[in-house]
């Protein structure tokens, strides 16, 4: 089948974005290969989100506007329950791949069409997208990062994958994209980032509500409850400590994960996807000291 024929939709919970959809919502409509739908969540926004959505909605009839009611934080288990909100509206259309698309990123024109020729090339492909870029982040080494994980920036599901892992998860503390992609490796699926194209992501992630600095300690402690092996969490510290802010970076995100192992915090994952978690960790270790 030619990626030009395969349908897809998307969801976007957006929770004032006045700033930036504007950008995504043109990325979009200029695609050489258009959404059969695309739900836009506003999620109780208190700027002018609200009036660039209907704006464009007026004029795309594939373009469908959601008003959730009004709230003044921007946690993780919010955007879940905005996207649910979509999914809603969209799970008894056809189409093969669903995605969840950022409210603060902007691509090219045929970003999508590639990213459909990846699940047309395989059909064992359950999630892919591409590596975000920032004005102040030019990417992650992929000699390092992950490559199977997929940025929650832009994720696409194919739709039996996304079913099987049953959605996202409402977790307060993040790490709900993460959860996504490593569940559906878990059951067999293949995940992967294809680095020949990017998005721009034009806020700095994870700085949504803090500095810098907050956000690196916050990662740390979400990585202790999302089940990250200590042996791994150090080998991060010290990669993160080599890129800004040079070591007190890395401190911090060591700092949050022993701060979190430390109050016992409860983990919201299952033991068999932590164990699956930490077998990876141990394998992508040695494949990394195989290769220095």
């Amino acid at each position: 089948m030619d990626s030009k024929n395969i349908s897809y939709v998307l969801i976007t919970p957006a929770h004032n974005e006045e700033d930036f959809i504007e950008k995504t919502i043109q990325s979009v409509i200029y695609q050489t290969v258009l959404p059969k739908k695309w739900a836009i969540v506003n999620d109780g926004s208190t700027d002018g989100t609200d009036d660039i959505i209907k704006r464009y909605a007026k004029r795309h009839d594939w373009i469908e506007f959601i008003r959730l009611s009004q709230h003044t934080d921007r946690q993780f288990a919010a955007k879940v329950h905005a996207f649910n909100a979509g999914y809603e509206r969209i799970k008894n259309s056809e189409y093969a791949i669903i995605g969840n698309l950022d409210a603060d990123i902007s691509f090219e024109k045929d970003y999508f069409e590639f990213l459909l020729s990846k699940f047309n090339e395989n059909g064992k492909l359950g999630v892919a997208g591409t590596p975000f870029v920032e004005e102040s982040f030019k990417g992650y080494d992929f000699k390092f990062a992950n490559i199977e994980h997929v940025s929650g920036a832009c994720q696409l599901f194919r739709r039996e994958c996304f079913e099987s892992i049953g959605g996202y998860k409402p977790i307060r503390g993040g790490g709900i994209d993460w959860i996504a992609v490593t569940t559906a490796r878990m059951k067999g699926w293949k995940t992967r980032t294809f680095t020949e194209r990017t998005c721009l992501h034009h806020r700095k992630i994870g700085t949504g509500n803090n500095s810098a600095l907050m956000a690196l300690f916050k990662q740390g402690r979400k990585d202790y409850f999302l089940g990250n092996h200590p042996l791994w969490e150090i080998f991060r510290t010290f990669y993160q400590m080599s890129r800004k802010p040079y070591v007190m970076g890395g401190l911090l995100l060591f700092f949050g994960f022993a701060w979190a192992g430390i109050k016992r915090t409860e983990r919201p994952i299952s033991k068999e996807l932590m164990e699956f978690i930490r077998r990876e960790q141990m394998q992508r270790l040695k494949n990394i000291f195989r290769k220095l």
